[in-house]
Parts: structure tokens; C-alpha cells; sequence
């Protein structure tokens, strides 16, 4: 698979289906910067034609985008879009419709593993 900015909904489905698995089929929104993408629910493809809010301001920005879109077909539930970046320009973009309603992204929050403590070593010595 070529993922460029021109890559329309049919030809990145394969991807947005294997990203719809791996997050457990929550739904999945996917399009390229020049042609609309896809819409993906329940291991289909709904939409091949397919963009959003929140999609469109990840391609305009180039930003992540953690928020609830206020119209669509998402409208009201929480999203999390991340652009897809190549030679520093983005060609697409990639998002998660969190229908758990926030507990997704509590649970992936809560499940972090804690960083690595360093020792203080600030205290000095005493003569």
C-alpha cells in the first residue's frame, strides 16, 4: 500500500481496517489530504467518500485533536484525530471515535506505565 495525499477512500481501507482491529473495532474515520476517506463501524467499511470536522482541522493544522465534534454522524461523542506526516507535510489523517464516551481514553490514561525514577543526586556530600 502507497499512502499519498490523493489516496481515496476505497484504496485506504485496508489500513483503516487493520487500525479499526487493533483498538479493539472502535470506529475509525481516515482520509487523505486531497480526496475524502473512509468511515469505518463493526469491521465494515460504511463510507468511502467520507470526511469530518475534526478530520479537516487535523489536515489544515497538522495537529492532534482530542475533542467532540458538534455535527456529523460523531456529533457529540468524543474523537481523538492524529495527522499522518511525511517530509514534514501532512498527507493524511487518521481518527478514533471513542463510543465508549470518554472511557477509552480514561482507561489508556489510567494504564500508562509510571516513568523511570531517577535517583536524586542533588543532596551533595558532607564533610
Amino acid at each position: 500500500m502507497n499512502l499519498t495525499k490523493s489516496s481515496t477512500g476505497e484504496e485506504i481501507i485496508p489500513l483503516a481496517i487493520a487500525i479499526h482491529e487493533l483498538v479493539n473495532k472502535l470506529p475509525i474515520t481516515m482520509r487523505a489530504t486531497n480526496s475524502n476517506g473512509v468511515r469505518i463501524e463493526g469491521g465494515e467499511d460504511l463510507e468511502t467518500n467520507y470526511t469530518g470536522p475534526i478530520l479537516e482541522k487535523v489536515l489544515k493544522d497538522g495537529k492532534i485533536y482530542n475533542e467532540t465534534p458538534d455535527i456529523g454522524p460523531y456529533k457529540g461523542t468524543p474523537v481523538i484525530v492524529v495527522p499522518i506526516i511525511e517530509n514534514e507535510e501532512v498527507i493524511a489523517a487518521i481518527g478514533v471515535i471513542d463510543t465508549t464516551q470518554g472511557i477509552y481514553s480514561d482507561i489508556m490514561q489510567m494504564t500508562k506505565r509510571p516513568g523511570q525514577n531517577k535517583p536524586n543526586n542533588t543532596k551533595g556530600d558532607f564533610d
